[in-house]
């Protein structure tokens, strides 16, 4: 089995190709080591590390129930989890646990895809990440990258772009 038949990449390959994104969908790399941090992924595919969309699930907790909340940050900085909290309208946000992301998101940390989840997700788009023609993501798998842009990832999550860092 080739890596690029790993059930998560293939639905990410397949919910990028249903969306119309072909390229994004041809363009995924599947990388000898796993990248889990910006800073690996943007070496390993030869890019500044802002040029890395970090896909980070956090617990949304709103009158005590946690929903989850996706944000593509840009990997030259850190979401502000007070900035997240206003911007979601939410009492606070929480660092999501390994099994949360797991459900909401049906992948695992460090292989987050900003698509492909079992149901939408309330999602924030770094306006940094616009600053880049070429955007690299998560492809379901800690091994997998795909190239979209700043306006892909807006329309393929239905996510809000904003500023998510101070």
């Amino acid at each position: 089995m080739s890596a690029l038949d790993h059930p998560g990449i293939r639905k990410v390959a397949a919910a990028l190709a249903e969306a119309g994104h072909h390229e994004a969908a041809d363009g995924i790399v599947v990388l000898a080591d796993a990248v889990r941090t910006a800073a690996a992924a943007a070496e390993a595919v030869g890019v500044p590390v802002g040029a890395i969309a970090n896909s980070l699930i956090f617990a949304a907790v709103r009158d005590g129930v946690a929903s989850p909340l996706l944000v593509l940050t840009s990997g030259a900085h850190r979401a502000d989890t007070d900035l997240l909290a206003e911007l979601a309208g939410a009492d606070k946000i929480e660092r999501a646990k390994p099994d949360f992301v797991r459900e909401h998101t049906g992948q695992v940390i460090g292989g987050v895809s900003p698509l492909g989840h079992p149901a939408p997700i309330q999602t924030f788009v770094d306006v940094d990440l616009e600053q880049y023609d070429v955007v690299w993501a998560a492809a379901g798998h800690p091994h997998a990258v795909f190239p979209t842009t700043y306006a892909g990832l807006v329309e393929l999550t239905g996510g809000t772009p904003a500023r998510v860092a101070r």
